[in-house]
């Protein structure tokens, strides 16, 4: 593999991929708590005495959330998997690769339940109406800020690398 000129570090791709995959898992271990303390209380919410309550709407919103949510669990925690699999296997370029195509759609799966359990609980405590407002709003932000934002700024920077 020939070296990216825009990236002075002179490692081997070996290094390269060491660095890579231990980045990613220090990235993974901060999401998957995170969706992990939103799948415990998701779990538990059906348990509580004013589930009942929910209308209809709202409950096939929850199952939504909780698939969700059990989706970036399996996605944010499937790269960790992948590697005890196949430690010592000379798999590392493979591994990351496909990683964080896990990370991505792990954080995506993240986004939309963490939306979706915004827009539960705020129609729970207030109207359906404020709900859906505050719960597209909270997607936006994570579109923006998880996505739209790097996905720009790669492009950009794209753009901006000279030509050889």
């Amino acid at each position: 593999m020939e070296p990216d000129p825009a990236d002075p570090r002179d490692e081997t791709p070996e290094q390269r991929d060491d660095r890579n995959l231990i980045e990613l898992l220090q990235e993974l271990r901060v999401a998957g708590l995170g969706v992990q303390v939103l799948f415990g209380f998701l779990l538990a919410l059906p348990f509580s005495t004013r589930f009942v309550q929910l209308h209809l709407w709202q409950r096939g919103l929850y199952t939504g959330i909780l698939v969700a949510s059990a989706v970036a669990t399996a996605l944010l925690l499937g790269p960790v998997a992948y590697h005890r699999l196949v430690f010592r296997r000379r798999q590392k370029e493979h591994l990351v690769r496909a990683a964080n195509a896990m990370a991505i759609g792990g954080l995506i799966a993240v986004a939309m339940a963490v939306s979706g359990t915004v827009l539960l609980v705020v129609s729970y405590v207030d109207k359906a109406g404020t709900g859906i407002v505050i719960g597209v709003c909270a997607a936006c932000l994570f579109g923006g800020l998880w996505f739209a934002y790097p996905l720009a700024r790669r492009e950009r920077a794209g753009r901006d690398r000279p030509t050889t």
